[in-house]
């Protein structure tokens, strides 16, 4: 096993394994008359309204998730019955689903994310405490459990990156295997922070960034060294927030009244900008879409920083396509603002609504929206910005909310109490 010095983690939750795409938030601006006329011209191009031909049995508390044509339930411990956490796994082929195997998990806590990775399923969740994190391997065509760590395992390639987060239990950061849970290599250290850049196949580099010396880029799959450099050679030791979008690390001053970016594959600096309040970063096409702590949005040059737009509307983008972002606003309700703007001007293009986004547990490049319309429907969209507009996909009848889909299959609360489930057009 081979050991590299990298360190300890930040102490702040992690995010989810990157199985979903970031959530939406931003600023509302339609009014109720655009709203209803909107909502009436989607539902007269709508198909044929169908009621989930399949059901999944699940508890109030269960948790669905999707894999291929499989569908994983999380079944909570019944604190009365002594019945623990339960995996109970679902083949949902073209006829009624078939139980594949239920297996006991430990702990008591929620689980959220489960996903399949070579022929093992893979499970993260807290434990009994809302703090603590632990991630399960199982055997996908058995059900046997093989292995449990502390911590959160995020894909990396053919393996796993094991990062823990608890103050308490503090440890290295590592590569695991996903058959057994195995070593392959490890990060001991005191760094005071370490960011994960992730590419298509899961996290693919770890930045080392420490309150003085060197900051050092690392290959997540060999752990190799891959550039080290002394960003602020001769000042004092501080800690400085930091984000990794489009190949940057970007370095908020410490009065948080600019940003200075560095190339990730050279660690040279590129630019500095007076971008004040930034919260979070992320491409968005050709350009660099940072956005506000205040709410609103800049659209970035990457390679000189120069603002090419501005709107305090959005807060964030979710999708490119066509020369267009498709841009989200403010939450309202359980749903969220929409809107498709150019990605070089930020001009408007089209007002979509309030929609709720669809939790993916497989990403295809395609997003999905729904919206409750009466009767226990859920009107069922794709959210294309190079089209424009919502493209109706499906109403889903018996659909109470908590919507999830894979690349094949949504599955939604049910109002017999289960889950529906139905397969894309």
């Amino acid at each position: 096993m081979t050991v590299i010095d990298l360190g300890e983690l930040r102490d702040e939750a992690p995010p989810d394994p990157p199985r979903r795409r970031p959530r939406a938030a931003g600023r509302p601006f339609r009014s109720v008359v655009v709203l209803l006329v909107a909502l009436v011209t989607l539902a007269a191009g709508a198909p044929p309204a169908r009621p989930a031909g399949r059901t999944l049995a699940g508890s109030p508390g269960a948790v669905a998730f999707v894999s291929g044509d499989r569908v994983y339930v999380v079944e909570p411990a019944d604190p009365q019955g002594g019945v623990n956490r339960q995996l109970v796994a679902y083949r949902a082929g073209s006829g009624p689903p078939r139980t594949l195997w239920r297996t006991p998990l430990p702990g008591a806590g929620a689980a959220t994310a489960v996903w399949e990775q070579g022929g093992s399923v893979l499970l993260v969740g807290r434990t009994d405490s809302d703090s603590v994190y632990e991630t399960v391997g199982l055997d996908a065509r058995t059900g046997r459990m093989n292995w449990v760590q502390p911590g959160v395992g995020f894909p990396a390639g053919e393996a796993l990156l094991m990062q823990v987060p608890e103050v308490t239990a503090r440890q290295p950061i590592r590569r695991v295997a996903v058959s057994d849970g195995r070593t392959l290599w490890s990060a001991p250290g005191t760094p005071d922070d370490v960011e994960l850049s992730f590419g298509p196949s899961g996290v693919d580099r770890l930045v080392y960034l420490p309150a003085a010396g060197e900051t050092a880029v690392y290959d997540a799959v060999s752990g190799a060294r891959l550039v080290a450099r002394d960003l602020r050679p001769g000042d004092l030791p501080t800690r400085e927030r930091t984000l990794l979008a489009a190949g940057m690390l970007l370095v908020i001053g410490d009065a948080g009244d600019t940003v200075t970016a560095y190339d990730l594959d050279t660690l040279q600096r590129r630019w500095t900008a007076s971008l004040p309040l930034v919260g979070y970063a992320e491409r968005c096409g050709s350009l660099l879409c940072a956005s506000k702590q205040t709410g609103g949005m800049w659209a970035l040059d990457p390679a000189t920083g120069a603002v090419r737009w501005t709107d305090d509307r959005w807060a964030g983008t979710l999708a490119v396509a066509g020369g267009r972002l498709l841009v989200a606003g403010a939450p309202r309700g359980t749903g969220t603002a929409l809107a498709v703007v150019e990605e070089a001007t930020g001009w408007l293009v089209a007002d979509l609504g309030v929609w709720e986004m669809v939790q993916q547990d497989e990403f295809d490049g395609r997003l999905f929206g729904v919206r409750r319309i009466r009767n226990s429907r859920q009107l069922l969209v794709e959210l294309d910005p190079a089209a424009g507009r919502p493209e109706v996909r499906e109403v889903l009848v018996g659909a109470v909310g908590d919507c999830r889909m894979g690349a094949k299959l949504v599955v939604c609360r049910h109002t017999n109490g289960g889950f529906g489930l139905w397969r894309l057009p």
